[in-house]
C-alpha cells in the first residue's frame, strides 16, 4: 500500500500494493452511510477493567482510566478484534459492498450491528463520530509517516480531537509483525489469548507457513505475480514494503519483480501496466487482488489477459493486499498459496 495521502496522487492515482485500493473512489462507492448502532462482536470472556495503556507503532502512547470498550476502528481492524471477542460501536473504510452484503474486508463480523461512519475513501462522517462518544480510534498504517489508514486528510484534526488514536503499522515488514501487534492490542483491550479458539488459530497459520515453505521449496522454479485489475491498466506489485508478500518471499516463494524504475510512479509499490503490455512479466501463478474496488479476474474481458499462460492454465489465485490481522483470517492466504504452488505447473 502506498502512502495514499501523497499531494503528488490524484484521487484516481490512489493505488494500492499492485492494486488499486484508491480505485475505490474512482469507481462507484460501495453502499451507503446508513447509520446502525450496536457492538460487533462476542463479549469477551476476559475482564476489561481498569486503567488501559498502548504503546503503537508510531511510538505514541495512549492512557486512559479504563479499558476502552466504545472503539472506533478501521474495517480491517475491526474485523481482526472481531476475531479475539471485541466489540467495535463504529467502522469507516470499505465495509459494504454495493448490494449491500459484507465486504471482504469486514470479515465475519455482523454488518448490521455496527454504524458505518463512511464507506469508500474520503468517506468519514466526524458528526456520527462524535455521537459514538468514541474513547479510542484504531487504524493501521501504510507509510512511516504514522498516516492513519482511510481517516481523511481534510477532517483528521477534527477526528483526532475527539479521541485518542492507535496505529499499527503495517508497511515494510513481514506479516508475522502485525499479526503479534494486533494479537497484543486484543490482549490490551480484554480479549481472551487462551481461548482455544485463539491458540488453535495461531497454531493453525503456523502450520500453513509450515506447509507453505515446503511448496516453495519443492517449486523453485514456479513464478508467482502479484496482479492487480482496474478499467484502464494492470497493476504489478514487488514484495517490498508489502506485509503479505515480505512474508511470503521469505517462506521461499519466487516471485515476479518489477525494476525499481518502473516502481517509481508507484511510490515504490507497483508497476502500471496497459493491458496491451499485460504479458510483459511471465508467470506462472498469478494472485490477484480481492478488493471490491478492484476488478475481478471473472469480470476482466481484455483478449490480452485471457492469453495469458497463468490464465489459460488456470493458475489464478485471490490474494489480500489488506490482510485482516488475526491468525484465523490469514491461514487460509497461506493455504491457499501453497496449494497452487503443490499443483503448478509451469507455463511461462
Amino acid at each position: 500500500m502506498p502512502n495514499a495521502r501523497a499531494t503528488h496522487f490524484t484521487r484516481r492515482g490512489i493505488l494500492a500494493a499492485g492494486g488499486a485500493l484508491g480505485l475505490g473512489a474512482a469507481l462507484a462507492a460501495c453502499g451507503d452511510d446508513k447509520d446502525t448502532s450496536g457492538g460487533s462482536g462476542e463479549e469477551t470472556t476476559a475482564a476489561a477493567s481498569g486503567p488501559w495503556t498502548f504503546k503503537d507503532d508510531r511510538g505514541t502512547t495512549v492512557k486512559l482510566d479504563k479499558v476502552p470498550s466504545d472503539i472506533v476502528a478501521f474495517t480491517g481492524v475491526a474485523a481482526a478484534l472481531f476475531d479475539y471477542g471485541i466489540p467495535v460501536k463504529g467502522v469507516f473504510g470499505p465495509t459494504r459492498t454495493t448490494d449491500g452484503k459484507a465486504d471482504v474486508q469486514a470479515g465475519d463480523m455482523d454488518i448490521s450491528k455496527v454504524t458505518v461512519l463512511g464507506n469508500a475513501w474520503d468517506q468519514f462522517s466526524v458528526e456520527k463520530y462524535a455521537a459514538l462518544a468514541p474513547q479510542v480510534l484504531i487504524s493501521t498504517m501504510f507509510d512511516g509517516a504514522g498516516t492513519l489508514w482511510y481517516v481523511p486528510e481534510a477532517s483528521k484534526d477534527k477526528i483526532a480531537k475527539l479521541a485518542p488514536s492507535v496505529g499499527i503499522s503495517v508497511y515494510d515488514r513481514q506479516l508475522t509483525a502485525p499479526l503479534q501487534r494486533m494479537w497484543e492490542l486484543a490482549e490490551s483491550l480484554g480479549a481472551d489469548m487462551t481461548a482455544a479458539k485463539v491458540t488453535d488459530a495461531k497454531k493453525t497459520f503456523e502450520a500453513a507457513a509450515t506447509r507453505l515453505r515446503a511448496a516453495a521449496k519443492a517449486k523453485p522454479d514456479i513464478k508467482v505475480m502479484a496482479g492487480s485489475a482496474s478499467q484502464e491498466l494492470f497493476y504489478v506489485s514487488g514484495t517490498n514494503l508489502s506485509i503479505d508478500l515480505e512474508y511470503f518471499k521469505a517462506l521461499g516463494v519466487n516471485f515476479v519483480e518489477p525494476s525499481e524504475k518502473s516502481k517509481a510512479v508507484g511510490g515504490g509499490w507497483y508497476e502500471s501496466l496497459s493491458w496491451e503490455n499485460v504479458d510483459k512479466h511471465a508467470a506462472d501463478i498469478i494472485m490477484m487482488d480481492d478488493r471490491s474496488s478492484t476488478i475481478q479476474p471473472a469480470d476482466i474481458t481484455e483478449a490480452t489477459w485471457k492469453k495469458l499462460p497463468a490464465v489459460k492454465a488456470g493458475q489464478v489465485i485471490a490474494r489480500s493486499p489488506e490482510p485482516i490481522l488475526s491468525y484465523d483470517k490469514c491461514t487460509p492466504l497461506l493455504t491457499n498459496l501453497a496449494e497452487a504452488l503443490e499443483n503448478a505447473k509451469k507455463v511461462s
